[in-house]
């Protein structure tokens, strides 16, 4: 009998060497895949994260139980890569995933993607408001549901506890971003003040140990010129984190405090000014805000100390004493303007007026002064101390 021709394989068969194949790869576990982005983000390398989590997501579908989380965590690394419109879509993806902030936080529940939506809108005012209060009504809801089953949980009290602790913070938080809204994009609706008034309000019974509190609570008192409770409450900002370690999660973060120093000098509160900018620019010596706001603060309190010197030769020596370390300041906060191409003209401008300033009363600095640059400066703090008790950190 001639050979038959050999059969072609059947489907089954085709269907068994897929399966091998696929049981010889590698499992993908996009649990653990996220839980690495997360570390490589904070650890300061966003583009791996953004590789890792993009497979992660990949894996998980649209779909998948693990899809919130993926969408919410690309968010937060492309906002650290700078690709705003990007980290906007993920969001919005992560919010059709969760639409009521429902699910469990370790699936991309909660608040946090309508938070960040509204910090990003596009349009602001309203829009950045209506997503600020999405995001409000999930942390009351949640806070809602701690609180309630506190008893029926004796054993895990404590953990509960911390977590309402928490969530009013982050409450308070929301609540205080959106009084900064009303206090920009919509100064002009009529109910402006009075809706900052019941936010701020309700912010400080809320999280009265939260310094992000007390700072709005200062910038909605100077908008209405009441100074001294404005005053009050950035003493009361201060005392909640100075005498913390940097790496404390209760100090405020780097641009916070940089906003806290405008306050500061907006009050006339030099001399803590000057101190909190001494600490952000021993974080980083390149801010140019911190190193223009350190400047134009001594160079604020050098100009009251000259106004009151009358003469006294040791009073004299104060003044010049720190307006030369406000022109150090200056000149390398417009060395680092430069180097960076900083898109703030009207601040480097105004570097550059006070430096000026300096020099037409000191004259020009020697050029070895030039070249110097030192975060502080202990002399000029002699000149600052004696005397000026009234600004004391409280």
């Amino acid at each position: 009998m001639a050979p038959t021709k050999p059969k072609s394989k059947s489907h089954k068969d085709k269907a068994k060497n897929k399966a091998r194949a696929k049981a010889a790869a590698p499992l993908i576990n996009p649990r653990e895949l996220l839980v690495q982005a997360t570390t490589h983000l904070e650890e300061g390398d966003p583009e791996t994260a953004a590789r890792i989590a993009r497979t992660a997501y990949e894996n998980i579908g649209e779909t998948g139980r693990q899809a919130g989380a993926a969408l919410t965590l690309l968010g937060h690394i492309y906002v650290e890569l700078g690709e705003i419109d990007t980290a906007r879509s993920f969001f919005l993806k992560a919010v059709k995933v969760d639409e009521d902030g429902s699910l469990p936080e370790d699936v991309g529940g909660g608040a946090e993607k309508f938070l960040w939506l509204a910090q990003l809108s596009e349009e602001g005012g309203q829009d950045s408001v209506a997503w600020f209060e999405r995001g409000a009504a999930v942390l009351r809801r949640q806070i809602q549901e701690l609180t309630d089953s506190l008893d029926s949980r004796p054993q895990s009290r404590d953990v509960q506890e911390a977590a309402i602790v928490d969530k009013r913070r982050r409450l308070a938080d929301a609540l205080c971003a959106v009084a900064e809204v009303y206090m920009t994009d919509l100064s002009w609706e009529e109910d402006a003040e009075q809706r900052c008034e019941a936010l701020i309000t309700e912010a400080t019974l809320l999280a009265p140990e939260s310094p992000e509190t007390w700072r709005t609570v200062a910038n909605v008192r100077i908008s209405q010129t009441r100074v001294d409770e404005a005053r009050e409450a950035l003493k009361r900002n201060l005392s909640l984190w100075w005498d913390l370690e940097p790496e404390d999660p209760a100090v405020p973060a780097f641009p916070a405090r940089i906003s806290l120093v405008r306050l500061l000098i907006e009050v006339e509160m030099e001399k803590e000014a000057i101190e909190v900018t001494d600490r952000l620019v021993l974080e980083d010596d390149r801010s140019v805000e911190a190193l223009y706001l350190g400047g134009y603060a001594k160079y604020l309190l050098g100009d009251k100390m000259k106004a009151q010197a009358q003469g006294k030769p040791e009073d004299e020596e104060a003044w010049k004493a720190l307006w030369r370390s406000s022109r150090k300041w200056l000149t390398q906060c417009l060395k680092v303007f430069q180097q960076e191409e900083y898109e703030d003209e009207r601040l480097g401008e105004h570097a550059r007026e006070l430096k000026e300033s300096i020099n037409s009363e000191l004259g020009t600095p020697a050029e070895e002064e030039e070249d110097e640059w030192e975060s502080t400066d202990d002399e000029e703090w002699e000149g600052i101390e004696d005397g000026d008790e009234d600004t004391e950190m409280q």
